[in-house]
């Protein structure tokens, strides 16, 4: 069993599980569905690949939140025409994004799996993304891989925040972070659902299903860094 650390701080995320219409709302930490279509992506699965897709549910998944960042709404204007081509209306249509956020996204499962999966990463077959195509991965998405489970990879992987943030917290000896599992993964605490299990990527017909999720805190400290001021 192999664990995958991936580091999430693109300037824009955008992670919505409840969108409907012209206002597409984000969540405030990256979902499992999400992440398994920027791993499908990047093995060059097809999205009418239920099968192959499916089959990703099953990696144990959990985010720690480094960087909560800020709430951003993105204001624009659409035109819709009709089928001739001639103008038909003018409507808003309203955005939103996480800036200046920073997730630390655990992927865990066989080692051929988390091999190949690390392997896509970088060396993408198609362009991931972090939630929309405007939205491009850091170039640093990758953190390590370990031999160890989810819960011991995050408590002692050092904080991941921007220097600007750490700031705020200079002088601390640790920082308390909170982290999102799958529900089966831990004991404490009761599951909260979450409709960010695939069944399909399909253009025609998305479906999601449900997936328990549960929360805890983990403390971890800082790597010294000698620019940081």
């Amino acid at each position: 069993m192999k664990t995958l650390l991936l580091k999430f701080s693109g300037p824009l995320q955008s992670w919505g599980t409840d969108s409907h219409f012209e206002t597409r709302y984000t969540d405030f930490h990256p979902s499992k569905s999400a992440v398994i279509g920027l791993v499908a992506a990047s093995l060059g699965y097809r999205r009418d690949e239920d099968e192959k897709i499916a089959k990703l549910n099953d990696l144990n998944f959990a985010v720690r939140v480094d960087q909560r960042g800020n709430l951003l709404r993105d204001y624009q204007i659409a035109t819709a025409y009709k089928p001739d081509g001639r103008f038909e209306r003018n409507y808003v249509t309203n955005r939103y994004y996480l800036e200046d956020a920073v997730f630390v996204v655990v992927l865990s499962g066989g080692d051929e799996l988390i091999d190949e999966i690390e392997f896509a990463i970088r060396n993408p077959y198609f362009q991931p993304f972090f939630g929309k195509r405007s939205n491009p991965v850091n170039p640093d998405i990758i953190i390590k891989t370990t031999t160890e489970d989810i819960v011991k990879s995050l408590e002692k992987l050092s904080w991941q925040a921007s220097n600007f943030h750490k700031r705020e917290f200079k002088g601390n000896e640790y920082v308390e972070l909170e982290v999102y599992i799958d529900g089966d993964l831990i004991e404490t605490s009761s599951s909260k659902f979450r409709k960010d299990r695939v069944k399909s990527f399909s253009q025609k017909h998305r479906q999601f299903g449900y997936r328990g999720e549960k929360s805890f805190i983990v403390r971890v400290t800082d790597e010294h860094d000698a620019f940081m001021f």
